[in-house]
């Protein structure tokens, strides 16, 4: 049998495919529970997304009001105006998170930061396996509707920001990304998963267009309500 990741890479669109673009771009829709929990209702609401492929970072424009854009780094994440001026920014970001909970309200750099790494992540899944230092190990299939899953424990290096060192991508028949588990460390290790519907092809790369996080149980299983994040993305482009 086929390892897993490399199933799930070629579905997708194949390797030497995604090295062929710097970047990817989408227009997004975001809603559920999460953001107004945060104190940042409708900053990126209906906004547009561009994350880098070959390293990371990630931009978000407009960032709220005033025709703002973020700019993350692990390192670094900052707000800009719209002719790059630097409105405010925050380095090692990540140590600003110390001590959260699910209910600690975010700061809109760290808004920025969090929304930066995900949808990085998000949108390099699942071309980050063939990443140095990224370790996959095949786990127990999962039953769902229409066969079981095929499921991957990924763990992430340290110069990786994303959710959490160790996280779960599963995987139908074709090898196509279904859902992605993960504990959201800078929110209190808050446990989610992750559903994945509705892929597009683009140049060739499958995106699904489609995600809605709920709060995932220690079984593994999550009830419908209530909806932590929803994200809905068009017009996507890579260049």
């Amino acid at each position: 049998m086929k390892q897993l990741k490399d199933l799930a890479i070629e579905a997708h669109g194949g390797l030497d495919r995604w090295r062929q673009f710097e970047q990817v771009s989408a227009d997004l829709i975001q809603g559920g529970a999460l953001w107004p929990l945060k104190g940042q209702a409708l900053t990126l609401e209906h906004t547009n997304v561009t994350v880098g492929l070959g390293r990371e970072w990630a931009s978000h424009a407009p960032f709220g009001a005033g025709n703002r854009r973020s700019r993350f780094e692990p390192g670094r994440v900052a707000l800009e105006a719209g002719n790059g001026t630097v409105l405010e920014e925050l380095l090692e970001p990540r140590a600003s998170f110390a001590g959260h909970t699910l209910q600690t309200p975010w700061t809109e750099l760290q808004l920025a930061y969090f929304a930066g790494c995900a949808m990085w992540t998000y949108l390099n899944t699942p071309f980050l396996l063939a990443w140095p230092g990224v370790e996959t190990e095949e786990l127990e299939p999962w039953p769902a509707d229409g066969g079981d899953w095929r499921r991957l424990a990924v763990r992430f290096p340290a110069g990786i920001a994303t959710h959490s060192t160790v996280q779960t991508l599963y995987f139908d028949g074709e090898g196509l990304l279904k859902r992605h588990d993960y504990d959201v460390e800078i929110a209190g290790n808050t446990p989610g998963a992750h559903l994945i519907e509705n892929y597009t092809e683009v140049s060739g790369i499958k995106f699904p267009t489609k995600r809605r996080i709920y709060a995932r149980q220690p079984d593994g299983s999550f009830s419908a309500e209530p909806l932590v994040v929803s994200i809905d993305l068009s017009n996507i482009r890579l260049s």
